[in-house]
């Protein structure tokens, strides 16, 4: 009862409101298209209002709602999301010091003399080359790739500078969350029912990198792309998060710093997805969001 409820009100809303020179805007939609029948289930509301949303020229304003987590709270009830993806690199957690200034300081005694300004730019262009004949950089532990970026940009070979920087990633010195109440907000998500996901593009040492922070207990899944054997933007990682967690895709958001990687990417595998740093600030954000008070 309630479904169908949501369903006439959303049809209604959108009928009410549209015009000709809307649906002219539209291009695919009419009127018969866009008619109460079709409607059969909430996701389909949703499919339907979301293109009239996405529509140039056409606002949330249609519906009579403030914004879009209005329109997912019409149609889903107060918590807007069953699961919360969080990217790692850049959005949970970032490097405690510059890589650059590590890959230097470490290499002085294996005899890197490379400034930090050419080792970075070294690293970038050895980071965007196609790594062998895989799309995936990271495999199992993902020594062969980075053996690979740590020669290539400090021109240092020898197994043990590799062995010790490579060690040192794994540490709680390299990394420091970037939310300091990132605890309190996860613990006041899964207090509501909301469950919790890393989803990244990292080797196997993301485990032990989550546990050195301490906050791997914090999360009912990991979904690494070493073990998926995809890498974001590919649906696959996404997909492989949800089912981990027991949801179906649209009823998780994903929250990375990436636009092409996390959003775009999330979006194609059918979740919601929101950019950290522009659309939300904090975990604390994300939470309110969602519908949860923290």
């Amino acid at each position: 009862m309630v479904l169908m409820a949501t369903r006439t009100r959303v049809y209604k809303l959108i009928q009410s409101t549209l015009n000709q020179k809307t649906l002219k805007t539209l291009g695919r939609f009419s009127h018969e298209s866009i008619s109460q029948r079709h409607f059969s289930s909430a996701s389909a509301a949703a499919k339907v209002a979301e293109a009239v949303v996405g529509s140039r020229g056409v606002g949330l304003e249609i519906f009579g709602l403030k914004d879009y987590m209005d329109y997912r709270r019409a149609l889903y009830g107060e918590i807007t999301h069953k699961a919360l993806l969080v990217d790692a690199v850049g959005t949970l957690l970032v490097p405690s010091q510059p890589m650059a200034q590590i890959y230097r300081e470490i290499g002085e005694k294996y005899g890197v003399e490379y400034s930090e300004v050419e080792i970075l730019t070294r690293f970038r262009r050895a980071y965007e080359q196609p790594w062998g004949r895989s799309r995936l950089r990271y495999v199992n532990d993902g020594r062969p790739f980075w053996q690979f970026i740590v020669s290539s940009s400090t021109g240092c070979s020898d197994s043990r500078y590799f062995e010790e920087l490579y060690n040192y990633y794994t540490t709680e010195k390299a990394w420091h969350l970037c939310d300091p109440e990132a605890e309190k907000v996860f613990k006041a998500l899964r207090k509501s029912g909301v469950k919790l996901a890393v989803v990244s593009n990292f080797d196997t040492r993301l485990r032990s990198v989550l546990r050195a922070l301490n906050c791997d207990h914090w999360f009912d899944a990991v979904a690494v792309s070493a073990e998926v054997e995809a890498e974001k933007p590919n649906p696959t990682i996404f997909l492989k998060a949800c089912e981990l967690l027991g949801v179906k895709p649209e009823d998780a958001v994903h929250v990375g710093d990436d636009r092409r990687n996390d959003v775009w990417g999330a979006r194609d595998a059918g979740c919601d997805a929101w950019l950290w740093g522009s659309d939300v600030q904090s975990f604390k954000e994300v939470a309110q969001r969602i519908g949860v008070q923290v």
